[in-house]
């Protein structure tokens, strides 16, 4: 199955970034297609560079930058990012800025469009 991800909420204070890269590794491992993964609203927050989690805890940004590493389209919406000072120098590698056109592509593209956060 093809599947597209969005990520509504920011790391460390929600639990749908873990959820969703936890979902996306296990759909993975079952042979699934990830067609993308879509940062919106808060959701920014997760591919940026400026986070510098404790050594003893996961790095949220550096997971998703090693799964775009892996092929796996992921957009940020620009809309978002703009209104909170997300450019692209501090987005981290593997990651880039596009508008809501992405997200439909992403949709229309895949089986299922799966959404985490409120």
């Amino acid at each position: 199955m093809k599947l597209a991800v969005c990520i509504y909420e920011g790391p460390y204070n929600h639990a749908a970034s873990d959820t969703a890269y936890n979902f996306i590794q296990a759909a993975i491992q079952k042979g699934h297609e990830i067609k993308g993964i879509f940062f919106y609203h808060d959701g920014v927050y997760n591919v940026t560079k400026l986070m510098e989690p404790p050594q003893d805890d996961r790095h949220i940004s550096n997971r998703w930058s090693a799964l775009g590493a892996s092929g796996i389209d992921i957009v940020v919406c620009i809309a978002a990012a703009k209104r909170r000072g997300i450019v692209d120098d501090v987005l981290v590698p593997n990651v880039r800025i596009s508008g809501l056109g992405q997200l439909t592509m992403m949709a229309i593209e895949a089986d299922r469009l799966v959404v985490f956060g409120d």
